[in-house]
């Protein structure tokens, strides 16, 4: 795979590759076995940096470019909700240079995300930081604020960025409102269970997490939708290469084996509910019989 997507110095292949991902995308659609959310854990800039000797924020520049390729074969492939890892509260033990770096490249490709004509117009994307974003400056603050504005009526998809994130403050956050909601407004139940736990998470309201992918080859969640991760059914799908060498070749067969699994699924499913319609059948019959 690695060859087949470096090859894009061929004649004609970005043509080539542009027909076959729309051929593909829109078989996956009417298919309707495409997951609706998917979630990134977008791992290994930093290695990827080291690995072609180019400074770490270059790596993440690249890692940025890879996550927009990714997202609009998802978005165009039918899923209508993505939530990706791109700030962990812990990252900001890193390199104050490294912490600033990271800040910079947020600001700008948040708004390069909402700018007319780019992603969130073209597939009709309502943007949502989610994260303790109190610990943000002011300025970015601001700048996330305006990107979520904007895109506030688009209702075709999702794109979560956690920023900055990490899935026990979102347990936290979520135990916070619902104890504000239920607890200190004077109602005589006290209503905090799973399904209020799971309203008012950053991804309240939004479809359940169906697939979680993550790069760089490592078998850990790091934090990251531990509530979501938790619900059966969801397929986790761990992944060994550096997030910027993860080309839509590799989302695609994924695409393509979470739908083959799904259809293969819901197939046994069905013929499992007809065995037992005809047991009952049977049953019933054989009573009448005696």
């Amino acid at each position: 795979m690695e060859g087949i997507e470096s090859s894009s110095n061929i004649p004609g292949y970005n043509i080539t590759l542009k027909w076959v991902k729309n051929i593909f995308s829109r078989s996956l659609r009417v298919s309707n076995n495409v997951p609706k959310h998917v979630g990134f854990i977008m791992d290994g800039n930093r290695r990827y940096a080291r690995k072609n000797g180019i400074e770490v924020k270059e790596g993440h520049e690249t890692g940025f470019f890879t996550m927009s390729k990714i997202l609009e074969l998802c978005y165009e492939s039918g899923v209508t909700c993505a939530t990706v890892y791109a700030f962990s509260i812990e990252n900001f033990k890193r390199s104050p240079y490294e912490v600033d770096a990271l800040m910079n490249l947020a600001r700008l490709r948040i708004k390069q995300i909402v700018d007319k004509g780019e992603m969130a117009e073209k597939y009709g994307i309502k943007v949502k930081i989610i994260g303790d974003t109190s610990l943000l400056d002011a300025d970015l603050i601001k700048d996330i604020q305006n990107a979520m504005e904007i895109t506030k009526n688009n209702n075709r998809a999702i794109l979560n960025i956690c920023f900055p994130y990490t899935g026990r403050e979102e347990i936290y956050h979520s135990m916070k409102e619902c104890m504000a909601k239920y607890c200190d407004n004077g109602e005589p139940e006290f209503k905090i269970n799973e399904s209020s736990l799971d309203l008012n998470l950053y991804t309240g309201g939004e479809p359940p997490l169906d697939l979680l992918i993550r790069t760089s080859g490592v078998a850990r969640l790091s934090d990251f939708m531990l509530w979501q991760i938790s619900n059966k059914g969801v397929v986790i799908e761990l992944i060994d290469c550096l997030w910027p060498d993860f080309g839509p070749l590799r989302m695609a067969w994924i695409l393509l084996k979470f739908a083959f699994q799904k259809s293969f699924s819901n197939r046994t499913k069905k013929f499992e509910e007809e065995d037992i319609d005809l047991d009952e059948d049977y049953a019933n019959g054989s009573k009448k019989d005696i």
